[in-house]
C-alpha cells in the first residue's frame, strides 16, 4: 500500500507565482525527487507519493505549515490510501486505488475542509475526517508566526522550546505562546493517532 496526496494552492492567482511556486517545490523536494515522487501540474496543483502511509498526515502538516509560514498562502490536500497498480517514472502517469482515493477525497470532501482522507476503510475515513475538520478550525487560521513555530516544532520534534526560541530569535515564553495558538500539542496527538490507526490497518 501507498499514500497519494493531491493538492492545490488556494487563491493562487492572487499571489506572486514565482515566490509560492519555489516555496512549494522546496517543501515537496524534502519528500523525494521529481517526477517520481512528486509533480506540479496545471500551474498550481500537485501530487505527492508518501510510500509509508503512516507519514501521510505528517506530510500534509509539513506542506501546510511551510506554505503558510513562508508565503502566507494556504493549500488544500486530499489524502488517498490504497494499492498502486501501475508504476511509472512520473507520478502523474501512475494509477491505482491510492490515486483514485486521493482524487475522490480532493473532489468530494474538500468543498468544506482543506485536508481530507479516503481509505479502503469507511470507519477510518469517518473518524479521521471529523478529527481533521476540528483540527482545521485552528490550522486554517494560523498566522505566519503560528505556522512558522508549528513547522519548526514539527521538523525538530526533539528540540526544546529554548532551542526553537534560539532559531527564531525570540524568548522561550513566546515559543510556548505561539505553540499554544498554533494548537501544536493537540494536533500532534492527532498525528500520533493517525499513525496508530493506519499502522493497524496496513499491517493486518
Amino acid at each position: 500500500m501507498t499514500s497519494i496526496l493531491t493538492g492545490d494552492i488556494i487563491n493562487s492567482r492572487k499571489k506572486d507565482d514565482n515566490f509560492w511556486l519555489e516555496t512549494l517545490k522546496e517543501a515537496l523536494s524534502t519528500f523525494g525527487d521529481s517526477p517520481k515522487f512528486w509533480q506540479i501540474y496545471r500551474g498550481d496543483s500537485f501530487q505527492l507519493e508518501i510510500e509509508n502511509c503512516e507519514n501521510a498526515f505528517y506530510a500534509a502538516l509539513k506542506l501546510k505549515s511551510h506554505l503558510k509560514s513562508t508565503v502566507d498562502i494556504d493549500v488544500r490536500i486530499g489524502i488517498g490510501i490504497g494499492e498502486k497498480e501501475f508504476n511509472t517514472p512520473e507520478i502523474t502517469a501512475s494509477n491505482g486505488e491510492a490515486f483514485i482515493n486521493s482524487g475522490y477525497a480532493f473532489d468530494t470532501y474538500l468543498k468544506k475542509q482543506t485536508i481530507a482522507i479516503k481509505t479502503p476503510w469507511q470507519e477510518v475515513d469517518a473518524e479521521l475526517n471529523i478529527a481533521f475538520d476540528l483540527a482545521l478550525l485552528t490550522m486554517d487560521s494560523w498566522t505566519k508566526n503560528s505556522a512558522e513555530v508549528f513547522k519548526i516544532s514539527l521538523e525538530s520534534k526533539n528540540s526544546t522550546q529554548n532551542e526553537i526560541a534560539a532559531i527564531l530569535g525570540i524568548t522561550q515564553g513566546r515559543v510556548s505562546e505561539r505553540q499554544k495558538r498554533a494548537g501544536f500539542e493537540p494536533i500532534m496527538k492527532l498525528e500520533k493517532r493517525f499513525r496508530k490507526i493506519i499502522n493497524q490497518k496496513t499491517h493486518l
